[in-house]
């Protein structure tokens, strides 16, 4: 049965501006320290026409700076060869043929894999859009088999900085990943203790809450197994932001907050008072280290329908602009890519954002050109602050950062040869709307019905977890750590089952979702994870109350 519920297009919600990323300013410096001396050097010697493939490994440097460090380094190195692995299938098919619409098959053969790489390893930002804008305009360079090889290599080199720009900072703060998440989740569950459990929007702070906390134990997780005081100290600031998720009535939102605001910075880290039982605290958390990998192709395999749905919205993109004459039919390919989100309600959302910022960003680049083009370094120039500039703004709406990634990526065609900037404003313009267009209509055209399924099994796991947790809860003497993981396993599925039911909300043309059956499958989620929390000795027993899995009433305030 195909689900009735209306679906409402925003608009002015799509545009309107959050709050800047508390990091902004990381990946914003990261990209000029990446960026400028490859470009500088190129200037230095006269061959600026290359900065192209140094661009393709300086631009790495704009991920993982949410990562620990250990875990930072792996995905930098795995970007690096993404960036560089799909630069060179590109450079590759562009040396053997001039065929356009093979090209823009190729391209959009591409950027439905790195869509769905991106998406099941979980990049993070900017995710897939900047692999496939670099190989899709290398796509249409003119190329020949003999200089790929020296084109690749200066794409490595730049990408071997772009890792120990990123790396560098850990010199200085090699926690500081770990102390932000940490932040974070306190933060959130502040806010949720605000509402004492009970007050208006409460529902949605316990989500924001869980989700941030669940957050901050992936990236302590992430950080290696090696001891480590920090890290322990951080561990267990977050089983206090566990407590408080427990016992929201009976937890001082302030001192949550005065312990996040000690993370900034350098210091040391603030000392928690130590719940009862402390030495069964975190006996899950070593356990959760020693889990193996999920299967690669089992997270894969969620994603083939915005996999199809990014090859079709490409292949189509590229196809009209071709039809229309369009010059550079690789910004309609990366226009389509760059819309696809976990639903169709969101990636209306993002071609709105899209469309206003490329449309503001060729007004920007109309003002920018005629001072570009007074000298190459002034070019080179405009192009690094361009950088600072998106990735200082995209955190508050994508169309914002787009105003700045527009007009970079018009003065990048311009390394290697002025242009015109009418024919170039034209093109663009053109390129923004038919991409927008192609790419919404193929989200359409391209139904998720498993994004009911995935809700289905997200719910039954949630179910399963909850039920395990309530068992050993019915045992006179849990194991400390079965009881620990069971709560971090439930913890989990609850996270996980947000995600999902949001995500399908936003599907069309599928059957109706269980939204009742979600709901109470929370509500009894947190009230189990509140019981386990209670259970391990994190949080006094009231023993004139019902100390049932299904009530919550915690006596200390952490």
């Amino acid at each position: 049965m195909s689900s009735a519920t209306p679906h409402r297009l925003p608009l002015a919600a799509a545009l309107r501006l959050g709050r800047p990323s508390d990091i902004w300013f990381k990946p914003a410096l990261s990209a000029v320290a990446a960026i400028a001396p490859p470009n500088l050097t190129l200037l230095a010697l006269g061959r600026l026409d290359l900065a192209m493939y140094t661009m393709a490994g300086s631009l790495c440097a704009l991920y993982g700076h949410n990562r620990p460090y250990a875990a930072r380094a792996r995905a930098l190195a795995w970007v690096v060869l993404g960036m560089v692995g799909g630069l060179a299938l590109a450079l590759l098919a562009a040396a053997l043929t001039t065929n356009a619409v093979v090209l823009v098959t190729v391209g959009a053969a591409l950027a439905a894999v790195q869509k769905t790489v991106s998406d099941a390893t979980r990049t993070g930002p900017p995710g897939n859009v900047v692999l496939t804008f670099v190989s899709s305009a290398s796509l249409f360079a003119p190329q020949t088999l003999g200089q790929v090889p020296e084109h690749i290599g200066l794409a490595l080199a730049a990408g071997v900085w772009a890792w120990l720009v990123g790396m560098a900072p850990g010199l200085l703060r090699p926690h500081g990943p770990e102390r932000r998440a940490t932040a974070q989740a306190l933060n959130a569950t502040a806010g949720y203790a605000d509402t004492r459990g009970t007050g208006d929007g409460h529902a949605r702070a316990r989500a924001v809450s869980a989700a941030a906390i669940h957050a901050a134990w992936q990236s302590l997780l992430a950080s290696g197994a090696r001891p480590d005081p920090t890290r322990r100290a951080l561990e267990r600031l977050l089983v206090r932001a566990e407590v408080a998720l427990a016992a929201p009535a009976d937890t001082d939102p302030a001192r949550l907050r005065a312990w996040a605001r000690g993370l900034h910075g350098t210091g040391p880290v603030p000392r928690a008072g130590q719940p009862r039982e402390s030495a069964d605290e975190l006996l899950g958390v070593a356990a959760e280290r020693g889990l193996p990998p999920g299967s690669p192709w089992h997270r894969l395999t969620p994603f083939a329908p915005i996999a199809a749905r990014t090859a079709l919205g490409c292949a189509l993109a590229g196809y009209a602009a071709l039809a229309l004459g369009v010059g550079r039919p690789y910004w309609a390919l990366v226009t389509a890519a760059s819309l696809y989100q976990a639903n169709v309600t969101l990636t209306w959302s993002r071609g709105v954002q899209r469309v206003v910022g490329n449309l503001l960003g060729v007004l920007a680049f109309a003002v920018l050109a005629p001072l570009a083009h007074l000298h190459p370094a002034a070019l080179v120039l405009c192009c690094v602050a361009l950088n600072f500039g998106a990735e200082a703004l995209i955190g508050r709406n994508y169309w914002l950062g787009s105003v700045c990634v527009t007009p970079m990526a018009l003065l990048i065609t311009e390394f290697a040869r002025t242009q015109d900037p009418a024919e170039l404003i034209t093109d663009r313009v053109a390129d923004t709307l038919v991409g927008a267009l192609a790419g919404f209509v193929a989200a359409v055209a391209v139904t998720n019905r498993r994004a009911g399924d995935r809700l289905g099994h997200a719910l039954t796991a949630a179910e399963r977890a909850r039920e395990t947790a309530a068992r050993l809860l019915a045992e006179p003497h849990p194991a400390p750590r079965a009881l620990e993981s069971a709560g971090r396993a439930l913890a989990a599925a609850l996270v996980d089952l947000r995600t999902t039911a949001d995500a399908a909300a936003g599907e069309w043309w599928q059957r109706a979702l269980p939204a009742e059956r979600v709901v109470l499958a929370e509500q009894a989620g947190h009230r189990t994870l509140a019981a386990t929390v209670r259970r391990q000795g994190l949080v006094p027993q009231d023993r004139s109350r019902d100390q049932g899995p299904g009530r919550t009433t915690e006596d200390m305030r952490p």
